[in-house]
């Protein structure tokens, strides 16, 4: 019965990864909470950590199979001969490469400290609050007139300054996808493109991050058969939901504003604050 129970919560948070990962309203804020809830527990030490980061590969596997004509069209056109650097695959995963660099440095420096200090429904709660004020504020005074997508070409500049605001992500319940649109915006992205190239730059981001975050866990070498069958149900659940949220998501983007996520992040927090002083969390 407790293997089953064990499952049946990495269902549940499987679904609830692959539901915020691509939304701007903060996944890791999202999983602290619900693993909270759930009593997310396990015998091996630091199992929950590497779940959430085992779970958050198969929300950006759909990544890859959504937009896999996209990245081949890249990789075969990496150097081509007529239509010269600009439409180039080499520019394009170049400026993804770029993007990386800020959130790569901010990572090797601060991300201990954040796991340490940060991982908490109490900054969760905060974050997401502030959060939601800065995305109203940097909807209306940065986002561009046009809702439809513009061709994804991004410069340097852009890049970099999508990067840094990538950083941001660190702190949980701040959100990687509403951090790297913000930038966006503030670079002159349509809010399409925007949200596009934070998708592609999800991969290597996250793929490395957790990555380096399983090895330094310790590998799966330690688990136990249901908590390897754990990851898996997460990862599969993760990938599926996500695969679908990601159209659903574009699609409005073309259409509304972002202004309900915030409304939302707003919402949930104030939960998040009720239910941690009446003692539900941990």
């Amino acid at each position: 019965m407790e293997s089953i129970l064990f499952i049946i919560k990495s269902i549940i948070l499987g679904i609830v990864e692959g539901i915020t990962e691509f939304l701007p309203v903060s996944s890791t804020g999202h999983l602290i909470i619900f693993q909270n809830l759930l009593n997310f527990t396990s015998t091996s030490e630091r199992y929950v950590e590497m779940y959430t980061y085992v779970i958050q590969l198969g929300a950006i596997l759909a990544v890859f199979v959504l937009y896999f004509k996209k990245i081949m069209s890249t990789l075969k056109n990496f150097f081509p001969k007529k239509v010269g650097y600009e439409n180039s695959g080499f520019k394009f995963w170049f400026m993804i490469f770029i993007a990386c660099i800020p959130g790569g440095v901010i990572g090797i420096l601060l991300d201990d400290l954040a796991d340490k200090y940060l991982f908490n429904y109490v900054t969760v709660a905060i974050t997401l609050f502030l959060g939601a004020i800065w995305m109203i504020y940097a909807e209306k005074k940065f986002r561009p007139n046009k809702l439809a997508s513009k061709k994804l070409n991004v410069s340097a500049k852009q890049a970099l300054i999508i990067g840094a605001f990538q950083c941001l992500a660190i702190i949980p319940g701040m959100s990687r996808s509403a951090s790297t649109i913000i930038g966006g915006w503030i670079a002159g992205l349509s809010t399409v493109a925007a949200a596009e190239f934070s998708f592609f730059l999800a991969m290597p981001v996250m793929f490395g991050m957790s990555f380096l975050k399983i090895i330094k866990i310790g590998g799966l070498s330690t688990l136990a058969g249901i908590e390897i069958l754990s990851l898996a149900v997460g990862f599969i659940m993760s990938f599926i939901v996500a695969i679908m949220v990601i159209n659903k998501f574009i699609s409005y983007l073309k259409k509304k504003p972002m202004r309900i996520f915030a409304v939302y992040r707003m919402i949930f927090s104030v939960v998040v604050i009720i239910a941690g002083l009446l003692g539900v969390f941990k």
